[in-house]
């Protein structure tokens, strides 16, 4: 593959893209050939939680289904964050079961992740899509042992470069996201960031890809 995107809602079908798609129980689309399946945070119901994630079980024993998620916990929305952890929790046991890895949104509760990671003991690699905060954050997140993926935020914010350059080269990888820009434009300034040749970025997340999706 010459790119590896970790994490997209738009599946492009570009032969030089392996793509992970991002999709929903209650909108899959089985014609994606890879993808992670996950209940958001946002997308809690109390009335599907149980048909959903016996959706999820079904689909993780697949081999196109890669991961579990996007999942995790948000501060800033309405959803009790009890239920929350009690929805995100159940998936990562699921994860386990079937040792898949984990995609992660999370907005707030960067300390909350890292505890449930303990508490859990959970093997599997844990991935947080869509970084955006500082070195510190990083670090504490690098030290207890997740990756860490960038994407959007990299494009838009230069202060973020700082950050992508302290992340060890592999505890890291790439996204799109929601964005419309394509993933070798994240490449692009990733290489830039890290000091690095395209081709010599592209070998580390490559070598990332492997070890964490077990050269699916």
């Amino acid at each position: 593959m010459e790119y590896f995107n970790l994490h997209t809602h738009h599946f492009t079908n570009n032969p030089e893209i392996f793509e992970l798609v991002n999709q929903y129980p209650d909108e899959f689309n089985p014609e994606i050939p890879f993808h992670s399946v996950g209940i958001h945070p946002w997308r809690i119901a109390e009335n599907r939680i149980e048909s959903e994630l016996h959706f999820i079980k079904e689909k993780l024993s697949e081999k196109n289904c890669l991961a579990i998620g996007e999942c995790g916990l948000d501060k800033r929305i309405e959803t009790p964050f009890d239920l929350q952890i009690e929805v995100f929790e159940r998936q990562l046991y699921l994860a386990e079961a079937f040792q898949k890895p984990v995609i992660i949104h999370c907005v707030a509760a960067f300390q909350e992740i890292i505890e449930i990671k303990k508490k859990l003991k959970i093997s599997v690699p844990m991935i947080i899509h869509g970084f955006s905060k500082n070195v510190q954050v990083a670090k504490n997140l690098i030290n207890n042992g997740f990756y860490i993926s960038f994407g959007k935020y990299l494009l838009r914010n230069p202060e973020l470069g700082d950050v992508f350059k302290s992340v060890p080269n592999d505890q890291f990888f790439l996204e799109t996201d929601t964005i419309d820009e394509g993933i070798s434009e994240v490449y692009q300034l990733a290489a830039k960031y890290k000091d690095l040749e395209l081709e010599a970025l592209k070998k580390i997340i490559t070598e990332n890809f492997n070890s964490t999706f077990k050269k699916i």
